[in-house]
C-alpha cells in the first residue's frame, strides 16, 4: 500500500497530520520531517491521525517521542488518533500509551483540542 501525507491547520497553533498506509523506516523520515515542518510553523496542538494507518513500526515511534519532546518544550501536546487494535496495542506494550492521548475518533481528538485551556 502506498504512504500518503496529509496536514491540515485547524487554528493558529492546532494542527492534524494524518498517514495512511505504512509507516515505516523507509516513509518515517517523511513524517518526521512533516512534524518538524509544523512544529516550527507553530504548531502547538499537533493531532496525528493513524486512522488509515495500516502498519507502524519502531521508526514511528521513534518519530513520535521525539515529537512529543519537541512539543512540551514549548508547551504544546501530541495526541494520537487510533481504533486499529492492532496498532494501540503497539503503544500499550511499549508503555507508550501513557505518553499519548490516544483517541478512537479524529472528532474527538479535535474537540479536546478546542476545549483543553491553554498550558
Amino acid at each position: 500500500m502506498n504512504f500518503e501525507i496529509q496536514t491540515e491547520q485547524l487554528g493558529e497553533d492546532a494542527y492534524v497530520i494524518s498517514l495512511a498506509g505504512e509507516v515505516d523506516l523507509y516513509t518515517a523520515p517523511e513524517f518526521k520531517q512533516q512534524l518538524l515542518d509544523v512544529i516550527s510553523q507553530g504548531g502547538k496542538n499537533v493531532v496525528v491521525d493513524f486512522t488509515n494507518t495500516t502498519f507502524i513500526d519502531s521508526t514511528t515511534l521513534g518519530v513520535l517521542v521525539g515529537g512529543v519532546k519537541r512539543l512540551r518544550t514549548n508547551d504544546g501536546q501530541l495526541s494520537l488518533v487510533c481504533s486499529d487494535r492492532n496498532i494501540t496495542k503497539i503503544f500499550e506494550i511499549t508503555g507508550l500509551d501513557r505518553v499519548f492521548t490516544i483517541h478512537a475518533t479524529r472528532n474527538e481528538a479535535v474537540d479536546r483540542l478546542q476545549t483543553s485551556p491553554p498550558a
